[in-house]
This record gives C-alpha cells, sequence and structure tokens, in this order.
C-alpha cells in the first residue's frame, strides 16, 4: 500500500510519500527548494551516505525513514527508497510549469569521474552505464545502485542517462555517480525565468 500527499500551498514544492509493503516499510518528505538538509535512516550504511550526497548536492531537503527484510539483503530496501523518492519528485513537482526540465553534471572525485544526464519527460526511461571494479563497497552490493536509479525513475516518470567515464575505485564511482545525479536534478528542476507558467514541451504536457 502506498499513501501520498504533496504540499500545495503558496507553491511550496514538498511532497511525503509513505510506502507499506511485506518488504519493506518507508516513510519519505522531500523539499526541493530546500537548503541541503537531510535525515535519514535506510538501515543501509552506504545508501544513507549517498542519500546524503543527493540531499547536499541538489539542495534539496531529504528525510528518509525506512524499515526493511535486511536478513535477507538490502534488495528490497534500496529498490523501494528509489521508488518512494521518485514518487515524492513526481508529486513536488506538479505539471513541471516553469522548469529548466533538461539537466546535466559531470563529477570527478580523485580518479574517477561520472555523467549524468536528465530530462523530466514524463517517461520513465534508465540508461545506466557503470563498470564496478569490485561486487561490493563494504556491505553494500553495488548491482543496487542500478535497482535504486531503476526504481526512481519508473515512478519520477523521467529519462536519465548515468555514464561512468573512468575510475579504479568502486567507492568514488558510486559516489560520483550520485553526486552527478544531484546536480543533474538540481540544473532540472530549477525554475526557467523565461519561461514563467509554461510547461517546457511543444506538446503543452509533461
Amino acid at each position: 500500500m502506498t499513501t501520498a500527499a504533496a504540499t500545495a500551498a503558496a507553491g511550496a514544492r514538498t511532497a511525503r510519500v509513505e510506502r507499506v509493503t511485506k518488504e519493506t516499510s518507508i516513510a519519505l518528505s522531500v523539499n526541493l527548494d530546500g537548503s541541503g538538509h537531510a535525515k535519514l535512516a535506510t538501515g543501509v550504511p552506504f545508501l544513507d551516505h549517498m542519500l546524503d550526497q543527493v540531499a547536499r548536492h541538489g539542495m534539496i531537503d531529504l528525510e528518509v525513514a525506512a524499515r526493511g527484510d535486511l536478513h535477507i539483503d538490502g534488495h528490497h530496501t534500496v529498490e523501494d527508497v528509489g521508488i518512494t523518492l521518485g514518487q515524492a519528485c513526481k508529486q513536488a513537482l506538479g505539471d513541471k510549469s516553469g522548469l529548466t526540465r533538461y539537466g546535466h553534471a559531470y563529477v570527478p572525485l580523485d580518479e574517477a569521474l561520472s555523467r549524468v544526464v536528465i530530462d523530466l519527460s514524463g517517461r520513465p526511461g534508465l540508461e545506466f552505464h557503470v563498470d564496478f571494479t569490485r561486487p561490493m563497497i563494504g556491505g553494500f552490493d553495488v548491482d543496487l545502485t542500478h535497482e535504486f536509479f531503476q526504481g526512481f525513475v519508473n515512478h519520477a516518470l523521467v529519462t536519465l542517462h548515468i555514464d561512468n567515464l573512468r575510475g579504479d575505485n568502486a567507492h568514488h564511482q558510486a559516489e560520483t555517480v550520485f553526486k552527478a545525479f544531484a546536480r543533474a536534478l538540481r540544473m532540472a528542476i530549477a525554475p526557467d525565468p523565461r519561461a514563467k507558467g509554461v510547461v517546457p514541451s511543444t506538446k503543452g504536457a509533461l
């Protein structure tokens, strides 16, 4: 069961989503016009670390409280946090009028470099090209990075291209991906001063 409520007062771009399944229970709130504040408790420490990057570099306020079947593994928790974040972003963005729509970023971390490009297209699409140099980052299965972004894309209804261009350290690879995602999202959701009140599409809807 999923419940979602978006705040509409005074044009605030905020949303709170609760998602409860037999595998996870997640409460997530987002303020797209925040200051980078994060309060995170997913039960997956590396995911908390990556979500902190999203909040800080995306300049969004993000609160996540999750309980999942971690006695099995982190898969359901990581995927469902991605799903819930996608739902919340979609709610908070409304009809997307007046937004830039497209965003892109390159982010380095020492030897690693990643590029992320996003389109608030209204259509889910993910191109994920990250060849991690090892299968685990501490206790975090690197395959779950893809699952997080797939969940986000499917429910935010965005097109997302993720490319790790180089990197030897898997932690650095993942961190540049999440930071670049944050910066690209920040660009895409920014108001376009030349298109106030206009949906950025020739179709008139996204």
